[in-house]
């Protein structure tokens, strides 16, 4: 399992897609894959997520076989690290497979509304889970989205949320919230989420957050935009890690892992 102390726990990306928005193609060949799971063990991460369908704004479905196909290669190699390993996916099957295979947590960014037999595979393998927020699809996302009151909102969706796995059956507390900064929010949205993200604290479960890259940190810095954001994504992680944010998702393990580390001791000195 993981150990949770007052330093955040880094979730390494490994996108195994060829059209993820930051780094599509890049582990698919060969034993790339492995490779770019052993920089990231070696750069601190504790979770490593993989996944074979993009889902960033505009990007179309993957068939099952396809997905798995992406996946399975890299996942038989990389599970003699013994690491944490979490399955980025919102369909059952895929989940079934990973499960068999020893992964160790379940990120479907649908909220576990993408395919009905999902909660299904939760209760029955008690594997796991993080509860997304997502409003529409990926293809539509973007398109308007609007909310009374974003943060009131999601935290509504929660609720609701862990209420309706509880009375599916699934009783464990191995659950993971993820509010789903820039699925179905526009930056208003975004900064409002990041800003107040410990009101979901509350909720009592650890949170999740991916910021890394992510098209807020353009909008925010205009002509200080850079390819890699690189320090847009360490000053959200720095500003998470003030609001007690447990788990951050990301691309650049080591700078963010540095970051905190040094952070961490003005902070506590």
């Amino acid at each position: 399992g993981l150990k949770f102390s007052n330093l955040p726990i880094l979730m390494g990306v490994l996108n195994l897609t060829p059209n993820s928005f930051s780094d599509g193609g890049k582990y698919l060949k060969k034993n790339l894959g492995e490779l770019q799971a052993k920089k990231l063990i070696k750069d601190g991460c504790g979770i490593l997520d993989i996944g074979g369908e993009a889902t960033n704004p505009g990007s179309k479905e993957v068939n099952v076989n396809k997905e798995w196909k992406r996946i399975s290669p890299t996942l038989f190699k990389i599970q003699k690290y013994r690491k944490f390993i979490s399955l980025d996916t919102r369909k059952s099957m895929i989940m079934k497979k990973g499960i068999k295979n020893k992964i160790n947590l379940i990120n479907d960014v649908s909220g576990l509304e993408y395919d009905p037999d999902t909660i299904k595979v939760l209760r029955e393998t008690n594997i796991p889970f993080v509860i997304h927020h997502t409003q529409g699809n990926p293809q539509t996302m973007q398109k308007n989205p609007s909310y009374n009151n974003v943060l009131l909102d999601i935290y509504d969706f929660f609720e609701k949320k862990i209420k309706i796995i509880r009375n599916k059956g699934i009783l464990h507390n191995n659950i993971f919230l993820d509010p789903g900064i820039g699925f179905g929010k526009n930056l208003k949205h975004n900064i409002t989420l990041i800003s107040n993200i410990s009101i979901f604290h509350s909720l009592g479960f650890p949170i999740l957050i991916g910021f890394s890259k992510k098209r807020f940190i353009k909008d925010l810095s205009g002509k200080n935009d850079s390819k890699n954001r690189l320090g847009g994504t360490i000053s959200s992680a720095l500003f998470c890690m003030m609001q007690g944010v447990q788990i951050y998702r990301v691309h650049d393990a080591n700078e963010v892992n540095q970051s905190i580390k040094v952070f961490k001791n003005f902070l506590f000195n």
